[in-house]
């Protein structure tokens, strides 16, 4: 009797984390503007539900490297972001890998598998934004401004990181469940983490 493959060959998983990393990086250029009271615009984007997207396909380690470098790689192609590119990567890292862990663990424990993926994908986006805003708040503060438009940027950024998470939300679970049944028909559901 012949084994059955576990996994997918490293080569694939990385061509895979590279594609998912494209289409965050796309997801990223696809944005509104918002002004900001201190430092760089904020934005609504659609990068944040590719991030997500990879931490659920992808699971922990890939989907934190896809989302962690297109995002990242938005920062560096954009003068205004390039400084905060580490950030980003970190950030956006963590943001799919928790995603991805939580998701894992709830299919593995076979929970309601869309409930176990909205509290994942929220749980990922929550995380994002406490590093994100935490950031805000201190550049804020070690520019020197005053408490109230420290406050004030902060709470700009607040809003439209909320949107794009509720957005996120909305759009990359139920598109994940759509791929996973495909995934399964093909028999590659499970195989893609790493």
């Amino acid at each position: 009797m012949e084994k059955e493959q576990k996994g997918l060959p490293p080569v694939l998983k990385i061509v895979l984390t590279a594609l998912f990393a494209a289409l965050t990086f796309i997801g990223s250029m696809i944005y509104v503007p918002v002004p900001a009271v201190v430092g760089n615009l904020s934005r609504i984007h659609l990068g944040n539900i590719f991030c997500l997207l990879s931490g659920l396909i992808l699971g922990p380690v890939g989907g934190g490297l896809a989302a962690g470098t297109g995002s990242a790689l938005f920062d560096v192609m954009n003068p205004k972001y390039i400084a905060s590119a580490p950030f980003t990567f970190v950030f956006k890292f963590a943001m799919a890998a928790l995603c991805g862990l939580i998701s894992a663990r709830g299919e593995k424990k076979g929970r309601a598998v869309h409930g176990w993926n909205v509290i994942a994908a929220a749980a990922g986006n929550a995380l994002y934004m406490v590093c994100y805003l935490s950031k805000a708040f201190i550049e804020s503060a070690l520019l020197g401004n005053e408490l109230e438009v420290t406050l004030l940027a902060v709470s700009t950024k607040a809003v439209t990181s909320g949107i794009n998470a509720v957005i996120a939300v909305v759009v990359s679970v139920p598109l994940y469940t759509m791929i996973r049944a495909a995934l399964k028909r093909s028999g590659m559901a499970g195989k893609l983490t790493w």
